[in-house]
């Protein structure tokens, strides 16, 4: 029997904060996931750390708690960022009047927003288009999803949180309208009694809390990214129009990883990756940069993004669903103690696991506050102790290039 207050099934970024913003409120936690660190969407990604431009005329409060979780981060994971910058593109057969909605809704949420004409754009990214008629500079950034999630568990481990990769859940016992015990398999091999579970599994939440016999309607959808050598672009460069497939770029040393696309699947393990989407996602992202087009195709990836729909009215229509993040608990379900955490996106991962680790000290009448705003991780202003963190740990993030 493994004993612990807190069991966190999830080992990406959000799973990871869940554990370190626990620790650091000197709870006993333990996490476990049945791969790698990062395995999942959070390696996956295409690594951008968004500054809420992207969502801002859609969804203005989950595009203002992207740029306050952008800004923050500058802080505190310095050495896990890219400070490329990024723009808003508005080619020829863009619509200039939702131009203009996305640009006021960036400056309403106090957004520093500078246009620039196609040829001032030029000037700073000449592997623009000459279709770019003009384009509004955002505080994007580049984000190692390895280094922050290394990062974010190693201040877990040093806060006395114990993470075993490699560790599926199994079972997920429920007596008397509460959860009981956890039957872990893998490299912890043990019966797990917590307190509390907190379901961080994305994608696969749904069927975590199936085990716990509950529902978490999930729609996963798919997107792929595409890396190709990169022709000289040194910052985030997203096409100003409704999302769609192949609307960004995003530097990466010497490769561009382009993406990407969102198709509704059933199953986050087993779903379709057809060469025409690797091609769409190609030519969509060479109007914005035609040297792309010149370029082979050096690997691709797939990504599952966790979105939560409840609505099954919006399932049909993948793009609609919300980016942000949903917090559930199924103590009314007759799973007390069983807690799930989903949807949302890197950039926010640790705002989810503010409110989530809130919800559990709630639920166990502990009064201790979050600390994972002000406290730096470790490696914050040193890569290279960020890269040995890297290699200590077990990790899958393909999104962090070669």
């Amino acid at each position: 029997m493994h004993e612990t207050t807190v069991l966190v099934v999830g080992g990406g970024a959000t799973g990871v904060s869940v554990a370190r913003d626990l620790a650091l409120r000197d709870i006993d936690v333990t996490l476990v996931d049945r791969d790698a660190l990062a395995a999942g969407t959070t390696g996956r990604s295409h690594g951008v750390l968004h500054s809420g431009a992207r969502y801002a005329e859609r969804d203005p409060d989950d595009a203002a708690d992207c740029l306050a979780e952008n800004r923050l981060l500058r802080d505190i994971a310095a050495g896990c960022l890219d400070e490329t910058g990024g723009y808003f593109l508005q080619l020829a057969a863009d619509d200039p009047a939702y131009f203009e909605r996305k640009r006021a809704a960036c400056a309403d949420l106090g957004m520093a927003v500078e246009t620039l004409s196609g040829d001032e754009l030029r000037e700073r990214v000449p592997a623009a288009s000459p279709a770019v008629e003009r384009a509004f500079a955002v505080p994007d950034a580049v984000v190692s999803p390895a280094r922050l999630v290394v990062a974010t568990a190693a201040d877990a481990r040093d806060a006395g949180a114990r993470l075993y990769a490699h560790s599926p859940v199994e079972a997920i016992d429920v007596s008397g309208g509460h959860v009981d015990t956890v039957a872990v398999g893998g490299r912890l091999d043990a019966m797990v009694d917590a307190e509390v579970v907190v379901n961080a599994t994305g994608p696969w939440a749904e069927r975590c809390a199936a085990l716990a016999g509950v529902d978490v309607p999930m729609q996963p959808t798919c997107g792929v990214m595409v890396a190709v050598e990169n022709p000289g672009v040194g910052t985030v460069l997203n096409r100003c129009r409704p999302p769609a497939d192949g609307d960004i770029v995003v530097p990466r040393g010497d490769e561009a990883v382009l993406g990407t696309t969102s198709v509704a699947v059933d199953d986050p393990d087993d779903f379709e990756r057809p060469r025409a989407a690797v091609e769409r996602v190609l030519s969509e992202c060479a109007a914005m940069c035609p040297a792309l087009a010149e370029r082979a195709v050096e690997r691709t990836y797939w990504g599952v993004r966790p979105l939560y729909a409840p609505d099954e009215a919006v399932r049909g229509d993948a793009r609609s669903i919300s980016r942000g993040f949903a917090l559930l608990d199924h103590a009314d379900a007759g799973a007390a103690g069983f807690v799930t955490v989903v949807g949302g996106k890197l950039t926010t991962a640790r705002k989810m696991a503010a409110a989530t680790a809130d919800h559990v000290c709630e639920r166990l009448g502990i009064d201790r506050a979050c600390r994972t705003a002000e406290e730096p991780l470790p490696g914050a202003d040193d890569p290279a102790r960020l890269d040995a963190l890297v290699a200590e740990f077990t990790v899958d993030a393909p999104a962090d290039g070669r």
